[in-house]
């Protein structure tokens, strides 16, 4: 893909803005559907999907990333003995859907967990709370590091096949991303 990799403009929350919202006319939407598979393997969703080890097991979900960590109502309650009957794998990160939250401090961890999903043909979960925020920006930061896609790119696939809104803080930690891998050369050494 990388079609925007020989452009020298940073990337900027309002071009990120602009794909989130182009497929609806400048409408931002929240998920029509309580999960959907945004790239081989990988399905982004919501907490009460999530929390249903039953939807997991029919998915044939291997591994569980948990965006949303925590037991309030902006948060998913769930640990590696949710899955445990099942076998799944559980990795939980504490975040809030804030925008001076720093969601970039996961970013490898959860692309190399989503990696380690994938292999041998396994299937991964990455929900938050309404599977639109948090859980988009883990992903999208996974197809950057692990895909070298560049941001523009990795969102407008997901973007794609759901309905997602990252909010303007992890949209700018995406454009730092973003900027950090083009000057590293990453996105030239696939």
């Amino acid at each position: 893909m990388n079609t925007l990799f020989d452009d020298d403009r940073p990337c900027t929350i309002q071009e990120l803005d602009n794909i989130i919202t182009a497929p609806t006319g400048g409408l931002t939407l929240y998920p029509s559907r309580a999960y959907d598979e945004v790239y081989d393997g990988i399905f982004v969703g919501e907490g009460d999907s999530a929390r249903s080890v039953n939807c997991m097991i029919r998915l044939a979900v291997t591994h569980v990333l948990n965006a949303a960590l925590g037991e309030d109502r902006f948060h998913v309650n769930t640990n590696s003995d949710t899955y445990k009957r099942a076998n799944i794998q559980f990795l939980g990160i504490e975040a809030t859907d804030f925008i001076n939250c720093d969601l970039s401090k996961h970013f490898v961890l959860a692309a190399d967990f989503i990696q380690c999903g994938l292999q041998g043909g396994g299937k991964v979960f990455v929900h938050c709370v309404q599977g639109a925020s948090r859980s988009a920006t883990l992903v999208v930061a996974y197809l950057m590091i692990k895909k070298h896609m560049v941001v523009q790119d990795a969102l407008r696939l997901i973007r794609e096949k759901r309905e997602v809104c990252p909010n303007h803080g992890f949209l700018q930690q995406l454009c730092n991303l973003n900027e950090e891998l083009k000057k590293s050369g990453h996105f030239s050494s696939k």
